[in-house]
This record gives C-alpha cells, sequence and structure tokens, in this order.
C-alpha cells in the first residue's frame, strides 16, 4: 500500500509547530526540516513524533529546502505543509484516500486564511489554492522566495481545505515583512532589476487599488482595509530595499 510523509519547513516555529504536526498525524511519516531555530521548535517537534533535520537555507532558498526534503524521505507520495498550516479532517480523509488509491495525478488544496484570528474571503488574503501533493519522485521545487512546484502531472484538487493562521501578532507580521522584503529585494537584485523613485510610489500605490477595490478587500471590514495597505507598505520597503543594494 502507498505511503504518506509530510514535510514542514520551519525557523523559530514552537508556537506553530504541535498543532500543525497533530493535524498532519495520519502520514506515515513527518519530517520537519529546520532552517536554524532559536527557539523550542526541535523539542516539540521531536515530543509530537516529527523527525528533525537541521539544514540551513542556501542560495536557493525556500526550493533548496523543499528539495533537500526529498532526499530524506521514502514515502510514496509527499504533502508539504507549513508550520502556521492545519489539515482539516475533510482534506486528511481525502489525502488519505489519494494516496490509497494511488493515481498518476499531483494535487491543490483550498487555503483558508486567518489573519488576526479573522477568516478572510477577498483581498489578498482570499482562499486560495496551492500546489501540496505528489508523488514523491514527479517533483522539485524553484525559486528563492515564492518558490513553485515542477511537476508534469495532471493536476486535481484535494477535497477538504487547509486552515491557514497568517498573523497573530503586528511583532510576527513586521518580523516576516522584513524578513520577505529582504529576500525579494536580493531576488530582483540578483537578476538585475532596477527600479526609480516614481516606480515605487506607483507599485505601492496600486498593490493597495488592486487587493482593496479590485479584488474587493473592503468586503473584508477592518482586516481588509489594513491588509490592503500594508501589502502597499510591503511593496514600498521591498523597492526600497532594492533601491539601496545598488548603493551598497
Amino acid at each position: 500500500m502507498a505511503t504518506l510523509a509530510v514535510v514542514i519547513l520551519t525557523k523559530n516555529e514552537e508556537k506553530n509547530i504541535e498543532a500543525c504536526i497533530k493535524s498532519a498525524s495520519f502520514a506515515d511519516d513527518i519530517l520537519v526540516v529546520d532552517s536554524g531555530s532559536e527557539d523550542r521548535t526541535e523539542i516539540i517537534a521531536k515530543a509530537a513524533g516529527a523527525r528533525f533535520i537541521l539544514h540551513p537555507m542556501g542560495e536557493d532558498g525556500f526550493a533548496g529546502q523543499r528539495n533537500f526534503a526529498l532526499q530524506h524521505i521514502s514515502a510514496d507520495w509527499v504533502f508539504y505543509l507549513d508550520a502556521d498550516e492545519r489539515i482539516t479532517p475533510e482534506a486528511a480523509a481525502s489525502i488519505q484516500s489519494i494516496v490509497a488509491e494511488n493515481p498518476g495525478c499531483a494535487y491543490r488544496v483550498k487555503r483558508m486564511n486567518i489573519v488576526f484570528g479573522k477568516m478572510m474571503y477577498y483581498g489578498g488574503h482570499r482562499p486560495d489554492y496551492s500546489d501540496r501533493l505528489f508523488p514523491r519522485d514527479a517533483v522539485h521545487w524553484e525559486g528563492y522566495v515564492h518558490e513553485v512546484a515542477v511537476c508534469s502531472l495532471p493536476q486535481k484538487i484535494v477535497d477538504g481545505t487547509l486552515h491557514h493562521y497568517t498573523y497573530t501578532t503586528w511583532s510576527q507580521y513586521m518580523e516576516k515583512l522584513n524578513k520577505y522584503t529582504s529576500m525579494a529585494a536580493e531576488s530582483s537584485f540578483k537578476r538585475g532589476k532596477k527600479i526609480g523613485a516614481a516606480g515605487i510610489f506607483a507599485h505601492s500605490w496600486f498593490a493597495f487599488f488592486k487587493l482593496y477595490i479590485l479584488k474587493q478587500g473592503f468586503r473584508d471590514g477592518y482586516y481588509g482595509l489594513v491588509m490592503s495597505v500594508m501589502a502597499g507598505i510591503y511593496d514600498f520597503v521591498k523597492y526600497l530595499k532594492l533601491k539601496n543594494l545598488y548603493r551598497l
């Protein structure tokens, strides 16, 4: 019978990792690949029954971490799960059924994004679909920041959803904003991308307009407005960092 491994990438996820692992407890193997936690992530992960491997993030970023994990699992199928996500019971049952049938397909799963305790339905945190379940030998990953799965198999959708607990505190949000804007700026710099002052303001304004108006973020109320504003700030900071890299 086909087997399943769940792969979780972590760094300083002591508040999330136990609940994440428990939601994946139906898997035959749970592997945590950690890029250098300084908190109790390792202790908690092992206590919850996961295997734990320390692997510093290299120049190939998150894609490299995901590809590294493939070298350390032997299951027939792999499901990628983020530490701040939870597999719902309906999705768990669907995943188990897929693995048991062992079809020649890859699968996406619908994510419901929860921002500061509120389920979001519009704007930048509206429900989305993410590539997650693959036969182990049929996928590899590319991309430094926003990695993508490269897989030639037909694609289907898992029944059920993931619950994605994106942010719970503003300190956490700001830490992620700083981290991801730096990584995005470095990626753009390596590709030789440049931007002027006018472009920085234009991109930032359009990021807000797209999410709040075009994608109806206003329908999510207070947090729809706040997160649309922060999307504009994200682009503003990202391009400021990119511009600064050319001055160093």
